[in-house]
């Protein structure tokens, strides 16, 4: 009986094809959250695998990274469904971040070091809502030192910290379609973000403590919607990470991704025809990762 059992399990786990969103936590980054599901999948068939393998039995991956920093929705691809991350990447994204002004560090956010301590006494709620106008719509980027992007087939990010010379990126065109000030409490700040593809997080709270002539970094950074997948209705989190809940949860979001699909197309056709980076928006560990490897 349990042989059988066995064997159902592995059957299903193998026809499973789509997407769905698990929760990610702080702490692990987003490859780590992708080998965790694959192994309690695997042992949950009865099945073993070794992740090291170049050919793997069971295919999975996902569309836009999270900094091990960051917590929220990350959109995971299982078997044919990888070959719709694609779409992941360049689809719009929600993101709630608690900004702190007065001190800069190194990757822009709490785990780098200080690099600049500044006053900000002089910041007032009301010219934080003006600045805001300036970062919105169709706007112009450089991404940070610390990122995934890539010279001579290496992340930036692990060539900074080789102590490498590194030069920032040119600016490059992104999409902010609302950002809006939730709260104001010096020296935090809290904002909500809807973007598309290419979008960093990271460099948009360092721009706004430049602009108010200060300085700043994120605090806190979580990923509450993307594509159709929303943190709190869509979001399994590891006690939910087993074969049948997943394959509900990838029945239950075919409709979704129709749906975003079309509203996307009105969102973009509205707003302006900027180029959709491949690029995930706020992770420096990232990729695209359609089998776990590591690509931007």
């Amino acid at each position: 009986m349990a042989a059988s059992t066995s064997l159902q399990k592995a059957t299903k786990l193998q026809s499973l094809n789509g997407v769905f969103a698990v929760y990610k936590k702080e702490g692990p980054t987003s490859a780590d959250v992708l080998n965790t599901l694959k192994l309690k999948l695997l042992e949950e068939a009865g099945m073993e695998q070794n992740l090291k393998r170049k050919k793997q039995i069971l295919k999975v991956g996902h569309g836009g990274t999270l900094d091990n920093s960051a917590s929220g929705v990350l959109v995971v691809g299982i078997g044919k469904g990888t070959k719709m991350l694609s779409n992941m990447l360049k689809g719009s994204k929600k993101y709630t971040t608690v900004g702190e002004f007065g001190k800069t560090t190194d990757t822009l956010d709490a785990t780098g070091k200080v690099t600049e301590e500044l006053s900000y006494d002089h910041i007032k709620k009301d010219d934080l809502i003006k600045i805001l106008k300036k970062f919105s719509g169709n706007i112009m980027q450089v991404p940070p030192l610390y990122s995934a992007l890539k010279k001579d087939g290496q992340r930036l990010s692990v060539l900074v910290k080789k102590g490498l010379p590194v030069e920032a990126k040119p600016a490059r065109p992104v999409m902010v379609f609302n950002l809006e000030l939730q709260n104001f409490s010096l020296p935090l700040f809290t904002l909500d973000i809807e973007c598309g593809g290419g979008f960093y997080v990271r460099s948009l709270v360092s721009d706004i403590g430049k602009e108010l002539s200060s300085c700043a970094h994120v605090k806190n950074l979580i990923r509450t919607k993307q594509g159709p997948f929303t943190l709190e209705e869509h979001a399994l989190h590891e006690d939910k990470w087993t074969i049948d809940a997943i394959a509900e949860s990838i029945q239950a979001g075919i409709p979704l991704l129709t749906e975003e699909s079309s509203a996307k197309k009105i969102k973009l056709d509205t707003t302006s025809d900027i180029p959709q980076s491949d690029e995930s928006n706020v992770d420096r560990e990232g990729t695209k990762n359609i089998e776990g490897k590591v690509e931007t």
